[in-house]
């Protein structure tokens, strides 16, 4: 996870509400269930469905880092439609985290 936005992470975390942390379960379980795989994107899911629950930044690597061009991408515009879309605002700013988190990967390539 960038450092510089790790404290971002951290305050959309800290910031849900009982609501938000069960639509982001939600989402996130989705999003495990459209991958399937249990590959990168499986574990991205996992991870920050990990991070919301225990209201924790993951202290391991994140797979982010691993994650092809196409999967960026493809992350990046799903969390861009849920922050667009999304009515609760807890869920919109922990989505626009992740999305920069993504950047910052998609950048890295």
């Amino acid at each position: 996870m960038k450092d510089h936005h790790s404290k971002y992470v951290a305050k959309t975390i800290a910031a849900l509400t009982p609501e938000g942390h069960a639509r982001l379960d939600e989402l996130l379980d989705g999003l495990a269930r459209s991958v399937g795989d249990r590959g990168l994107v499986y574990r991205f899911a996992m991870i920050r469905e990990h991070e919301a629950d225990s209201g924790k930044l993951s202290a391991g690597p994140d797979p982010g880092g691993s994650f092809t061009k196409q999967q960026l991408d493809d992350l990046i515009t799903g969390f861009t439609i849920i922050r667009d879309q999304e009515l609760l605002d807890d869920v919109n700013d922990w989505a626009n985290a992740v999305i920069q988190l993504l950047e910052d990967d998609a950048e890295s390539e």
